[in-house]
Formats: C-alpha cells, structure tokens, sequence
C-alpha cells in the first residue's frame, strides 16, 4: 500500500478524484468537513475531503481510486451517532456522505419487499409505504427524519417495531457493498446469478450479516432490500409505572416475554419531567391532529384526541418509572387481546396503569425533526447502550449504579446528572442504555442539526472540560462493566472494545475477513477495534 499522496494538498486530491466525481460531489469546505469531522458526543481530526455521490458507480471508482492512493475511507449516514464511528483515527482520510444515495429503487406489494438507495431516511420509506398499506416491521428510529438505512444497519437501528419485529437487521433481506477496492459486491437473492427478485436471504451462508453493525469497517453500503408487512389495521395504547428502575425493568421483560407489543419502553422519571414540561412528546394542537388522523374513524379520533386532552401534562406521578407499550392488530379483537395481556404482565408485577398519552404521542407524531441532538435544557448528552438477557437485566443496571455511585459527589459539583432509556428488542434482549447530561461547549452538529426556533431557545453554553473529562471516565467505567458482564452493544464505532471481546477463533475470523475484503486496511480504520492498519507518515 502506498502512502497517500501530499494529503494536505487540495489539488493533488483533485487529480486523484476529479475526473470521478461531478464537481460538487468533492467537497473541500471547511465548515461541511468539520460538521462531517464530529458525531453527536465527540470530534475526530478534520477529515482531508467529503464525497458526496448521487452515483454508486461513481462512488465506487472515487473509494477505489481513493484507496490506491493511500487514503483512509469513513462512512457517514445521518450523521447522529455517538460512538466516533466515522470520526477519523489519522491525517489522510475521506469521509464517504451518503446524503446523496437517497432513491427509493423498488417497492413490490406483490412480493412484499423495498429496495432503497443508502441514504434514504426511515422517515421516507414510512411516507412512501403508507398510502400504499405496507410498512417495515422495524419501521425506524425516533431520529429517522434524519437516520439513514445505511447508518442504521452499521449502527444497529432500533426503536419502532423492535419488540415485536426486532431492528433493523432482522427485516433487512439484502445489501449492496462497495469493498475498498471498488468492488460492488451484492448480498442475498441478489447476489445469485439469474435471480430476479430480492425476495430471500439465506441461500447459502448468510453473507449479508457479514456487513451489518460493522461501523463500515468492511465496506461502504450502497443499497439495501428489505421485507414489508401490510400496514396493521387497529392500534392501541397502554401506560403503567413504577416504584424503580428495577421494578419497571422486570414489567418490560415479563411484557417482551408476551410478545404482545410492537413497543415496549421505560422512561425515568428525569426524562418524563422533562419532555413533559418542554412538551417534546406531548405537542399540543399539532399532536392531538396527529392521533385524529390516526384513527380508523373521525369519531374514534375524536374521542382518542378527547382523552388525551384529559390527561394533561399532570398524569404521571413524580419519581415514577414509566412503561409504554404500543400494540397492533389485524382485527380489534386481535388487539383487545394483546392489550390485555401486556396489562396482565404489567399488574402482576405490581404496576398501576396511568393514561397513555405518552404512547400516543409518540406514535402521532413519529419521526420529528433531529432537535434531540441537544438534551431539553440546551445540555449535551452522551448515551451508552447494553444488550442483555432479561433474567441479567436486573444485574447490568445494579452494576452499572454501583459503578457510579463512589462519583455523586463529583458529578453533582461538575453539575452531570443521568438519564435512562430501557427497551425490549424481540422476546430474547433487554437495552439498558444509560445517558450522561452536562453543559458544555456546542460541537457542529448541536449548531447545525437542530431547528432555529430550538436553537433561539437557548443560550450556548460555556466550555466546560473538567466535566467533560469526568464524562468521559464514567463513560469508559461504564465500558468496562458491560464488558465485564458480556453485554452486547448495538452502536459500536471505535467507542466498545468489540474485538477485544472476542474468543481468540473469533476474533481471527474476524481479522481474516478484514483482511479478505480490505487488505490495506482503509476502511474505517479503528471502527470494532481493528487497528490502524497502515502508516501514512
């Protein structure tokens, strides 16, 4: 592998790229390249240039080229990670911005699957499947106005749909890979010479899983296919809470386990004070329209509207943890009888039902725009996330408060508090994900990402990095006690130590296939803890 030619050289890239790219799908400016040079918690070094193709075919002679002149390749999609995964390790790298990749190929109500373009938002795909009666099981992130299909299966997408359907990787049927040497490489049905139609995934070795939640690390996706379901007819709504984290956690498992519901989630009582007072989730004149058009009937909608001006902002106890459970139906009975049996998971372990505005609302208003890169009070936040069996979801969030617990004192005179976010994924996994909040200096995407009338509401704050370094070694504790308890993580970038975790055999593989599909080591060098890979002095 060759060293990268004169990288702080605009014109020397311009030779290797320009006539492979149209002229403003090589970007030099340096606002966009430090924008592209930062996620949502941290920044890496500014990036040497952005390719932002409209063109696969383009893109691939760009990273191929790209490559053979020593350059290091990152991947962005929506760009709302937290995990450093396509901030850059060393001088010389590209960032590869999706943004462009945005068209919908296919949609088969026949077959019953979408073929879409990387860079094509969640919320799109929502938008263009509804007048036609189809949806994705996993339908999107709460950020889907702005996540990427591509972001969200090297991250692990998660959110809508996931307790029944899982995320995004379990309704993903097939993919289109560009390898570092500009191979495009086709994954499932695709990938079988004379196949006509992506219908299918497992004929043969599942290659398509080689390349999920891998942080890009082995290729740039282009393309991905995935399977629809018709749109459910009826959905409903139910709420309880709890004395604790520990109690509520217990309810959601003991509601995974029913596979009753399309969603399931515990709110703390930090995170509902919050969003209820601002009024994230409970919009008001825009939210109460949503659920009246919602509804199957003007007049359901009406009386569904109704209750939720009812239920005010002053329903849910204070210091209660909160559970909420959205299900779906082919027929109301079919959906009477889930409601009844998550609120029959619910009571046996001591629940109280509250109303279910909160569901509701979310649910009426999905996909709002990326405000939520900023915490409710203008404060930065940095999550963390763990997989866990549910009999060991009671142990990770004991370990995880024992491991805070010698820092309150410094965390409450650096003024970082805590949030958490429990979610069911299918009947198998519980995601803890536990969120630090502290005041500090905006990075890019807190000054660019967020609407002007959020942005107005409130006063930059001052650099702040005795707090921010506390954050960061609560953070890296934090690591250590998933990994201690092998707990999975769905967003790993260069954040979890994935290949330290690994068995020996395991690891080997997985070096082995980094070696087959990227020699050189350009892609994302660092992401899943692979090393750097090269040397470019």
């Amino acid at each position: 592998m060759q060293q990268a030619i004169r990288i702080d050289d605009t014109a020397a890239l311009e030779q290797v790229l320009g006539g492979l790219l149209e002229p403003d799908e090589l970007i030099f400016d340096e606002a966009e390249r430090r924008t592209c040079s930062s996620d949502v918690y941290s920044s890496g070094l500014l990036v040497d240039a952005i390719l932002r193709p409209r063109d696969r075919q383009r893109l691939a002679r760009a990273v191929a080229a790209a490559t053979a002149a020593g350059y290091s390749i990152v991947t962005r999609g929506g760009g709302l990670s937290y995990t450093g995964g396509y901030l850059a390790e060393h001088p010389g790298t590209l960032v590869v911005d999706t943004a462009r990749l945005d068209q919908i190929i296919e949609i088969s109500a026949e077959d019953l699957y979408i073929r879409v373009e990387a860079g094509v938002t969640w919320k799109r795909i929502y938008e263009a499947l509804k007048p036609l009666g189809l949806r994705l099981p996993f339908f999107g992130t709460f950020s889907g106005a702005r996540a990427t299909v591509g972001g969200g299966l090297s991250n692990g997408a998660l959110f809508l749909g996931t307790a029944r359907f899982g995320t995004a990787a379990d309704c993903m049927l097939g993919l289109e890979v560009v390898l570092a040497d500009g191979t495009i490489v086709r994954t499932g049905q695709a990938g079988i010479r004379n196949a006509a139609k992506p219908f299918y995934r497992t004929y043969g070795p599942d290659l398509s899983g080689l390349f999920i939640h891998d942080s890009g690390v082995l290729g740039v996706k282009v393309e991905a296919t995935f399977r629809l379901i018709r749109m459910p007819e009826h959905t409903g709504y139910v709420s309880f809470v709890y004395d604790g984290m520990a109690a509520a956690g217990a309810a959601l498992s003991e509601v995974a386990r029913t596979g009753a519901a399309e969603e399931a989630y515990v709110f703390d009582p930090e995170t509902t004070r919050k969003n209820l007072a601002t009024g994230d989730l409970l919009k008001d004149a825009g939210t109460l329209l949503n659920v009246v058009r919602g509804e199957s009937s003007l007049l359901k909608g009406l009386k569904e509207g109704a209750r939720l001006v009812a239920a005010g902002r002053d329903f849910m106890p204070d210091d209660a943890y909160s559970l909420h459970m959205v299900c779906t139906g082919r027929t109301e009975v079919a959906l009477e009888a889930d409601l009844e049996a998550c609120r029959a998971a619910c009571q046996s372990l001591g629940g109280t039902e509250i109303p279910n505005s909160i569901p509701k609302a979310v649910r009426a208003s999905l996909f709002p725009e990326p405000d939520g890169v900023l915490g409710p009070d203008g404060d930065r936040w940095a999550a963390l996330n763990a997989k866990v069996a549910h009999s060991d979801a009671r142990r990770i969030m004991e370990a995880a408060a024992a491991a805070l617990e010698p820092h309150q004192a410094e965390m409450a005179a650096r003024k970082v508090w805590m949030s958490h976010l429990l979610i069911a994924i299918g009947s198998t996994a519980f995601s803890f994900e536990p969120v630090f909040h502290w005041h500090d200096e905006w990075l890019p995407l807190h000054e660019t990402m967020p609407s002007a009338a959020t942005l107005a509401k409130f006063k930059r704050p001052a650099a702040d990095p005795a707090a921010r370094e506390l954050v960061a070694r609560l953070r890296e504790r934090l690591i250590e006690v998933f990994s201690e308890l092998g707990a999975a993580s769905n967003q790993i970038g260069k954040t979890y130590p994935y290949l330290q975790n690994l068995e020996p055999e395991t690891a080997a593989l997985l070096r082995a296939l980094k070696s087959a599909v990227d020699p050189g080591g350009a892609m994302n060098p660092g992401g899943l803890g692979l090393g750097l890979g090269r040397d470019l002095g």
